[in-house]
């Protein structure tokens, strides 16, 4: 198996509705999609490509190699498929490897079965060509195989990514309530953030929003917080690609810029964290953090983004605390922010209401399994003033 070489088909995934950013980051790599659903992409490449892919997205959650795509009706025919795969010169027999799924199979109640399969054709197969058998397990930090079976359509891929690309790297001070970096990284795509102008965070939180908004307009790559890949751990894995591929992120990184990033917090302890994370992340020294209530955030002149990720509170109930908050949060914009684009991004659309503005645009995420909006406030210079909100 020369996968490193070989074109094949190639699946980035990500979480609901983060598709269309992905595409955008997946096409500015110059690749072309073949195909574009709703929790990813497919292209062609080879796994030389998946290091690229890896160490650039900001907004994939995994990148799968094709290996092979067969008929498969029950557990026994997918053994028999996957016992005569070549894996001992795919997986190392003295290594350690694990297998996911994602699994609708008449057959199967469970994917830890479909599972048990895969591993036990892998093992098998290894064993009777080397005469060891490999390790497994569930950690993610080796090589990774993973199933796709759907009625009596399989198909088996390395998984090159390994641990979840969604995740950063930088945020080792996760704080409460953290919003996901690649959910993150998308949000701050769709206000259209390029850096020029201010970036203005109010309740940060953790900081994940400001610090994307610093990486992404830096251009730094989240594979430069990372140092393990799927890719690492499959025979004929060439290290000079990847310090290649790592080398070209350094270059790219923009060092001097005119923007400024702003991110407060009433809480000491949430703006402590942030930091911390910002430091890890190599953008602390580009953004300005303070300790404050919101409506005391700095706004300078010039025009940019001002984004906020307030609590969302329960659907149902009244929430007399989170309602003030959001009618002062449309105020802050309203007379602090003229000339930016103001941005809220909630699940909650009934303390939306209270924000007392009307949304220009109401953009669809999902945080989780929570439906959400990141909603989109043109904030007028002057007398022009947004239309308030039935």
């Amino acid at each position: 198996m020369q996968v490193f070489h070989t074109k094949s088909k190639i699946i980035i995934t990500c979480n609901k509705r983060l598709s269309p950013y992905l595409q955008q980051e997946v096409l500015g790599l110059g690749f072309e999609i073949s195909r574009a659903f709703n929790t990813g992409v497919e292209i062609s490449g080879t796994v030389n490509d998946c290091i690229k892919l890896n160490l650039n997205l900001r907004c994939a959650s995994q990148v799968l190699y094709s290996l092979k795509a067969f008929k498969a009706e029950n557990p026994a025919r997918l053994y028999k498929e996957l016992v005569e795969m070549e894996w001992e010169n795919l997986i190392d027999f003295s290594g350690y490897f694990s297998v996911t799924s994602n699994v609708d199979n008449e057959h199967i109640t469970t994917p830890l079965f479909a599972n048990l399969k895969v591993k036990d054709a892998l093992v098998d197969r290894i064993k009777e060509q080397k005469g060891i058998r490999p390790n497994t397990g569930s950690e993610l930090n080796k090589a990774v195989i993973h199933l796709y079976w759907k009625d009596d359509e399989a198909e088996i891929y390395l998984d090159t990514s390994g641990e979840t690309l969604a995740k950063h790297g930088y945020r080792k001070h996760p704080g409460k309530a953290p919003m996901l970096e690649a959910l993150a990284a998308a949000t701050v795509m769709a206000t259209g953030w390029d850096g020029k102008g201010s970036f203005i965070n109010p309740m940060c939180g953790s900081g994940t929003l400001a610090i994307e908004a610093a990486l992404l307009a830096t251009h730094r790559s989240p594979g430069l917080f990372r140092m393990n890949y799927g890719f690492m751990h499959v025979l004929g894995y060439d290290e000079q690609v990847f310090f290649t591929e790592r080398r070209l992120l350094k270059d790219q990184v923009i060092k001097q810029t005119d923007m400024r990033i702003i991110a407060s917090d009433i809480s000491a302890e949430a703006v402590d964290i942030a930091q911390k994370n910002a430091k890890t992340a190599g953008v602390d020294q580009l953004i300005e953090f303070k300790v404050c209530d919101f409506s005391e955030t700095p706004v300078p002149e010039g025009g940019g983004v001002v984004m906020f990720n307030p609590a969302y509170g329960e659907r149902l109930g009244v929430h007399t605390l989170l309602e003030a908050t959001y009618k002062r949060m449309g105020d802050f914009m309203k007379k602090e922010a003229k000339g930016y684009r103001g941005y809220i991004f909630t699940g909650n659309p009934d303390l939306a209401k209270k924000i007392g503005l009307k949304a220009s645009r109401r953009i669809e995420f999902y945080n989780g399994k929570l439906d959400c909006r990141l909603l989109e406030y043109e904030l007028y210079e002057g007398s022009r003033r947004a239309p308030i909100e039935n």
